[in-house]
């Protein structure tokens, strides 16, 4: 785990609840999850991220999905991880639907568990995924969310909406950690590659057409706030409000309609 750590430059942290070591009955089940994670170019963030869940001890298969050739540090990183480890590096078009769809075709796990590359997972959060997977296992899993000290301080208020928008709208988003069973994802018809932005969004409407039901994991994740602090923190939520808005009305009245007689 040192050579690990010293290709991600990590700094070890402290034992805690909160990255606690996953234990070995967690580990089966987390066997049989493939991890797609879309790399933007000049993306960093996922060597932090990759650090979480290697540290973790989870035995899922990896999927790193870029629109490049893969660094030589993630190869560096898969040979420092041992032949246990299922690491893999994916080029495919650019676009993070293309990229989460190109990935989840090639996986080869039971269930598909999206994440952003500026997503950081804690030993909770993955136990806590665990159990939701055993005991919901047609659902779509979403996590809440909080954010990172890499923003503005009214980032919080963003984190409160989220709860409040995927919780009791039905509406969690992908940068909630969006999980659901290989045939729930293709029954449902992927990530719309047309789509301009908001593709997870509209993952999770195409869910609630196919009555899928939506579970909450129960466990925080937290992602990256610096959008808030580089576009400010009042334009970027007006815009995404808006973004949502406007995705979100058609959808409604679509479910409403595939609902009729």
């Amino acid at each position: 785990m040192t050579a690990i750590m010293n290709h991600l430059s990590i700094t070890p942290r402290r034992q805690s609840a909160a990255t606690c070591v996953v234990p070995q009955s967690h580990q089966k089940l987390l066997a049989d999850v493939s991890i797609v994670i879309p790399v933007a170019p000049e993306e960093e963030a996922w060597r932090s991220l990759v650090g979480d869940l290697l540290a973790n001890g989870v035995d899922a298969e990896l999927l790193l999905v870029g629109a490049y050739a893969e660094p030589m540090e993630l190869r560096k990183l898969r040979a420092a991880a041992g032949p246990t480890r299922r690491i893999r590096w994916m080029a495919a078009p650019a676009g993070r639907a293309h990229q989460m769809n190109y990935g989840a075709k090639l996986s080869i796990r039971q269930f598909l568990w999206f994440l952003h590359a500026d997503s950081r997972v804690s030993g909770n959060a993955l136990s806590a995924l665990e159990r939701s997977l055993d005991a919901h296992s047609q659902a779509l899993h979403y996590f809440d969310l909080a954010y990172q000290d890499d923003g503005p301080t009214l980032a919080r208020l963003n984190a409160v909406g989220v709860r409040f928008r995927s919780r009791f709208l039905g509406l969690p988003f992908g940068d909630q950690g969006l999980c659901l069973s290989r045939r729930t994802f293709e029954h449902v018809g992927g990530f719309d590659e047309t789509a301009t932005y908001g593709e997870d969004h509209l993952l999770v409407w195409a869910a609630r057409r196919h009555r899928v039901p939506l579970h909450c994991v129960g466990a925080i994740i937290t992602t990256s706030a610096r959008k808030y602090r580089t576009n400010g923190w009042f334009t970027t939520t007006l815009l995404h409000g808006w973004r949502t808005w406007r995705q979100a009305a058609p959808e409604f009245f679509r479910s409403l309609w595939t609902r009729c007689p």
